[in-house]
């Protein structure tokens, strides 16, 4: 058993993840997305801080040097306001089902990025995996059409929000490479992406003189606080820690792979809790994607 902990941790990640958008979604269906992501960047850095402190010593890294705050700030920036906006309110309109399986193209989007900006190369199987990746997901996208239900306004506007969730976390991904060369710590990237991002962000909400009502939303809803929490502690507490020690102890191939179910593990959740039907093509589909994505790491 011991021999396979690492591979365990990336598939407890992925149910992790799976819960984090869940969570997220029940609270932006109750206060509003834009109150999600501002209050959940709060949370986040409070609760990577205290990661930082028992692990790294130091509530926050300011040892670090000028230009990899300057990198991964970026890259929170990219990734977590702008990226993260997008994806929920693609959770408040499609759900976390077809959200997170939008999400899966991030890693498709980088390499394709990484290829011609930074001239990284592709294989011919990665290239086989982006397109299977694609494939997939037109599937499970088109397979609403073969119910006898027209395409709705919120529905299409979810799916091109969940594209630019995938486009700003691709985008973040690049940015944040540069700042974590030479072995710098990834918990202390993380924490600078967060801290970044809560700052921009909630900079931005005060100048719209907005911060008192993301607060009165939640007020007005008790619900949405526990799952607001409730998602933060299941993603970067306990999902991050998770991924890292995952990719401390297996492949990095297996253990990306592994970490990319989230929207096979949404399959059910969605069934049961936000009553969603879909059909055997919806189910095909994610697994074509997730055999694209596992092809793309792992060639």
């Amino acid at each position: 058993m011991s021999a396979y902990l690492g591979e365990i941790a990336a598939l407890m990640t992925s149910l992790a993840f799976s819960l984090t958008s869940t969570m997220f979604t029940l609270a932006g269906r109750r206060v509003g997305s834009t109150t999600v992501n501002r209050i959940r960047l709060i949370l986040a850095v409070l609760l990577l801080s205290l990661i930082h402190w028992i692990w790294l010593g130091s509530l926050l890294p300011l040892k670090a040097d000028p230009q990899r705050w300057l990198w991964l700030g970026l890259s929170g920036i990219v990734g977590l306001v702008l990226g993260d906006a997008f994806l929920f309110q693609a959770f408040v309109w499609i759900g976390p089902r077809l959200s997170m399986l939008m999400m899966s193209l991030a890693p498709v989007i980088a390499s394709l990025v990484a290829w011609i900006f930074l001239g990284e190369t592709l294989t011919l199987g990665q290239i086989g995996g982006i397109a299977l990746t694609l494939s997939g997901i037109a599937w499970v996208v088109l397979e609403r059409g073969s119910n006898r239900q027209s395409p709705n306004r919120d529905y299409l506007r979810g799916i091109l929000f969940g594209l630019g969730g995938a486009t700003g976390q691709a985008l973040g991904l690049v940015l944040a490479k540069n700042g974590l060369s030479g072995g710098f710590s990834p918990i202390s990237a993380n924490l600078i992406r967060m801290l970044t991002a809560a700052t921009t962000l909630w900079a931005i909400t005060i100048f719209q003189r907005q911060a008192r009502s993301a607060f009165v939303h939640l007020n007005a809803n008790h619900r949405a606080i526990w799952f607001l929490m409730a998602g933060t502690v299941t993603g970067p507490l306990i999902g991050v820690s998770l991924s890292l020690f995952a990719v401390q102890q297996s492949a990095v191939g297996v253990a990306s792979t592994l970490m990319a179910l989230p929207p096979v593990f949404l399959l059910p959740i969605s069934y049961i809790v936000f009553k969603e039907r879909f059909g055997w093509g919806a189910v095909a589909g994610t697994f074509v994607a997730m055999a694209g994505v596992a092809l793309l790491f792992l060639v």
